[in-house]
């Protein structure tokens, strides 16, 4: 419709003779295109400042990308608890209302609707705030919450902030309570 608009302006302007006909057909095209123009398309950066930002942009695009965190099964989870180590973070980001219910031994309370700002605060602030230390980007997280929706939407979080060692507990609160009432049944 808007290509349409520019075409019939563009011939009612050549008409009126007042000003040169210049073909609309290249503005059509660019506007229905996602593509970039075709004269930077076949060009690669050349200056040291160029290739720096294309391979930031790159870098960016990878952490955005969509992605899926390493889904660790309930026997190995349940060593992690059972084994709790400095390195290793175990992060309920269930909300507090539902934390009342009880949480995996071992845990942290992280609720999901703050992930992302949390991740982004200074190591004192976040002590403060939630009473346990940041955790390093290369340190091991591993996410639960309820069901196991929200520990992939937290995984992702930490993904697009930098954290690289994540693991998502999927079987969550749900199955952890399942497994530990049949063996104390």
């Amino acid at each position: 419709m808007f290509r349409g608009t520019i075409v019939r302006t563009a011939r009612t302007v050549a008409r009126s003779g007042s000003v040169a006909f210049r073909p609309a057909a290249a503005f059509s095209i660019r506007l229905n295109s996602t593509q970039t123009p075709q004269a930077s398309s076949g060009k690669s950066p050349k200056t040291p400042e160029q290739l720096a930002r294309k391979a930031a942009l790159e870098k960016q695009d990878d952490l955005q990308r969509d992605w899926d965190a390493k889904v660790i099964p309930y026997e190995e989870f349940l060593l992690k608890t059972q084994n709790p180590s400095p390195n290793t973070y175990i992060i309920d980001v269930r909300e507090p209302d539902e934390v009342v219910q009880g949480m995996i031994p071992s845990a942290v309370n992280l609720p999901l609707t703050v992930l992302g700002g949390a991740l982004h605060m200074h190591h004192k602030e976040f002590q403060e705030k939630f009473g346990f230390e940041k955790p390093r980007h290369d340190q091991e997280v591993v996410f639960y919450c309820r069901s196991g929706k929200r520990s992939t939407t937290a995984s992702d979080v930490a993904k697009r902030n930098g954290y690289t060692n994540i693991l998502n507990y999927q079987g969550s609160w749900l199955e952890w309570t399942e497994k530990q009432n049949q063996k104390s049944a």
